[in-house]
C-alpha cells in the first residue's frame, strides 16, 4: 500500500512501562509442564530457520546445518516422543548469499525453505543498486524467503517515504521470493521507532518483519517484540494483510523459545503458531530444545556433546 502517514501518526503513542508490565504478567502467568511442555518445544523446532551467519561459513558448514534441518531429532528421541511417521523439521535454513545455492542442493524436495540474508547484510549501507542486485543474485540462486535490512540512519531522520521507497523496491526485487524485513531493533534506541519501521516495512510489503541482524548489541526482547507484534494487529485490523513475525537473536534456550510462543498466542492468537507467520532466528536453541526433550522421555538432562551441533 502507499505510505499512509495519518495511519503512521495514529502509532506514535508507546507505553514502554504498560509494555513491560504486559511481558511480566505473560511470562509468569503460563506454565508449560510435562507432555503439553514437549509439544510446545516440538513446535519450536518447526518455527525455528536455523542459522549460520558467521565470518568463517564455509560450504561444509552449511551441509552440516542442512543436514541437522533434515534430521534435527536423534532417531531413539523421535522414538521415545511416538512421534511415528510425523516429520518435525524447522521451516527453513537461514545463509548468506554465497551459500544459497548449496542449502537449495541439500534441502531440495524436503519442505524446508531456504533464506538468505541480504542488502549488505548487517549494516545495510550499501547503494541501493548494490541491495537488490543481491537479493536478485539470491532469488536466482534459489532462495525463497529473503531477509533484508534496512539503513537504521532513515529511522532516526524520520525520512518514512525513503525507507518506504526502498523496500518497495527490494518487494519487486524478491519477486516470488518472502520478504523479511529486519528492523534492528537494538540499534532503534525507542520502542516508538520500533513501532513506526515495523508499520512502514508492512506498508511498502513486507511478508515478515523481523527483530534484529542478531549481530546488535541488543538484540531480540519480548517488550520489542510486543511493540512489533500489537503493530501487526493494528495493522491487520486497518487493512486485513497478515503479516509474520520474527524475533532473532539471543534466543538460546527452551524456555526462552516458550516465552515467544506463548506472546504470540495471547497477543495475536493461534494461527500466528504456523511457519507461514511465525519464525524463529536461532543457531543454538536447537541443541538446547533437544536436551529438553532428552529430560522429558528420561527424567536426565544430557550433556551438549550427545546432540550433533548444526
Amino acid at each position: 500500500m502507499a505510505l499512509d502517514l495519518g495511519f503512521l501518526e495514529s502509532m506514535r503513542c508507546v507505553n514502554r512501562s504498560a509494555l513491560e508490565r504486559r511481558v511480566g504478567t505473560l511470562t509468569r502467568r503460563r506454565s508449560i509442564k510435562a507432555d503439553n511442555q514437549a509439544a510446545w518445544l516440538l513446535r519450536s523446532i518447526s518455527l525455528m530457520d536455523l542459522t549460520t551467519l558467521n565470518s568463517n561459513d564455509t560450504d561444509e558448514r552449511v551441509r552440516r546445518l542442512c543436514a541437522k534441518a533434515l534430521n534435527p531429532l536423534r532417531r531413539d528421541l523421535v522414538e521415545a516422543l511416538g512421534l511415528g511417521e510425523t516429520i518435525i523439521r524447522p521451516a527453513a535454513v537461514c545463509v548468506y548469499h554465497p551459500f544459497v545455492a548449496t542449502a537449495v542442493e541439500v534441502v531440495k524436495g524436503s519442505g524446508v525453505h531456504v533464506a538468505a540474508v541480504s542488502t549488505a547484510f548487517p549494516h545495510g549501507l550499501a547503494p541501493l543498486s548494490t541491495r537488490l542486485a543481491e537479493i536478485e543474485a539470491s532469488v536466482a540462486d534459489g532462495a525463497d524467503e529473503i531477509d533484508v535490512v534496512i539503513p537504521r540512519g532513515l529511522v532516526f531522520g524520520a525520512r518514512w517515504q525513503e525507507l518506504h521507497d526502498e523496500i518497495r523496491q527490494m518487494r519487486a526485487a524478491c519477486g516470488e521470493a518472502h520478504l523479511k524485513v529486519i528492523l534492528g531493533t537494538g540499534d532503534l534506541a525507542t520502542l516508538r521507532n520500533v513501532t513506526l519501521a515495523s508499520m512502514v516495512a508492512m506498508m511498502a510489503g513486507a511478508d515478515f518483519i523481523k527483530t534484529s541482524t542478531g549481530k546488535e548489541s541488543v538484540n531480540a526482547t519480548l517488550p520489542v517484540g510486543l511493540a512489533m507484534v500489537r503493530a501487526i494487529r493494528a495493522y491487520h485490523e486497518q487493512t486485513g494483510y497478515l503479516i509474520g513475525f520474527k524475533p532473532a537473536g539471543g534466543i538460546s534456550t527452551a524456555k526462552v523459545s516458550l516465552d515467544w510462543l506463548v506472546l504470540m498466542k495471547e497477543e495475536l492468537g493461534r494461527p500466528w503458531l504456523e511457519p507461514e507467520l511465525f519464525r524463529f532466528g536461532a543457531s543454538s536453541l536447537l541443541t538446547d530444545i533437544e536436551r529438553q526433550l532428552e529430560h522429558h522421555v528420561s527424567g536426565r538432562y544430557s550433556a551438549n556433546h550427545r546432540h550433533a551441533m548444526a
